[in-house]
């Protein structure tokens, strides 16, 4: 069993169109960058330097990863990881 990802929209021309895609167990991190070795160019998308970039929002289980431990978040087999990115407006 893996961990499965939900690509938002945006992203998904890097993972040739799906939706969903599959990853290792691990952190936060770790997961970007199994990510980044299947699809090339995923992880400049979303992280800098080792961090999520602020306007990207990770949720693990409908959790949001900046009130648990950022980057440093366990991610289980079985987990469901949604990457969102952050979408400002006004009126």
């Amino acid at each position: 069993m893996a961990v499965k990802v939900k690509i938002p929209v945006p992203l998904q021309r890097i993972t040739q169109g799906k939706e969903e895609v599959e990853a290792e167990a691990g952190t936060v991190i770790s997961l970007v960058n199994d990510l980044n070795q299947k699809y090339p160019g995923l992880a400049e998308r979303i992280s800098e330097n080792g961090k999520i970039r602020r306007f990207v929002n990770v949720y693990i289980n409908e959790e949001d990863i900046r009130f648990l431990k950022s980057e440093d978040t366990s991610v289980k087999d079985g987990d469901v990881v949604s990457i969102v990115p952050a979408i400002a407006g006004g009126i």
